[in-house]
């Protein structure tokens, strides 16, 4: 009867040892993305970097041309908008009429109930982000607002502003700081066509 109560005791013990010392072993693992030193600008950008592409910015944001696997991103055009020097496209104002929404087929412009728009500059020219604040870009992506300008109109579909209305500081902060360190594009964007005058 001692024994089997000194096995249970000890087994007891090394159960709850086990377990304390696994809660309190605070070390991120290998596999871990706990970063295990202090950031850096040069970590930030690649965070903001790493974010741009999961979010899909590219998908609207960058001028593509037609590769052996589809479209692929023009890289000296990287997420400089709809190209200024394009001819402005020309959509079915019928089907839009409809209820049809209707994609460029690189994805920098799209029709629908709203109009046309045409994705914006994002590089650090003067005709993208260039003299934007980080408030400025904060207000844009997660309220909404054109040139993140309080008194300025909403973004216009197919721009996901509400999917990033509560998107953490720290990671507004990352992407700003990758679109800075980008190439700068000068492509003055046309503004948006009213469905009126499509």
């Amino acid at each position: 009867m001692k024994i089997k109560l000194y096995l249970a005791a000890a087994t007891l013990i090394a159960v709850t040892s086990l377990f304390i010392l696994s809660c309190n072993d605070a070390r991120p693992s290998e596999e871990s993305d706990t970063p295990l030193t202090h950031s850096t600008p040069e970590s930030e950008v690649a965070r903001g970097k790493y974010l741009v592409g999961i979010m899909g910015c590219n998908d609207c944001h960058s001028p593509k041309r037609m590769g052996k696997n589809g479209p692929e991103v023009i890289p000296e055009l990287l997420l400089s908008g709809y190209p200024s020097d394009r001819p402005l496209v020309q959509f079915d104002s019928k089907l839009i009429k409809e209820g049809f929404a209707m994609f460029y087929p690189d994805l920098t412009a799209a029709a629908g109930p709203w109009g046309i728009s045409f994705a914006g500059n994002l590089t650090p020219d003067e005709t993208g982000l260039g003299n934007w604040t980080e408030a400025q870009f904060k207000k844009a992506l997660t309220q909404g607002k054109f040139k993140g300008l309080e008194n300025s109109r909403m973004l216009l579909p197919p721009m996901p502003w509400l999917n990033y209305a509560e998107m953490k500081d720290a990671d507004i902060h990352a992407i700003f700081l990758y679109l800075k360190s980008i190439k700068p594009v000068e492509n003055s964007v046309p503004p948006p066509i009213a469905p009126e005058a499509m």
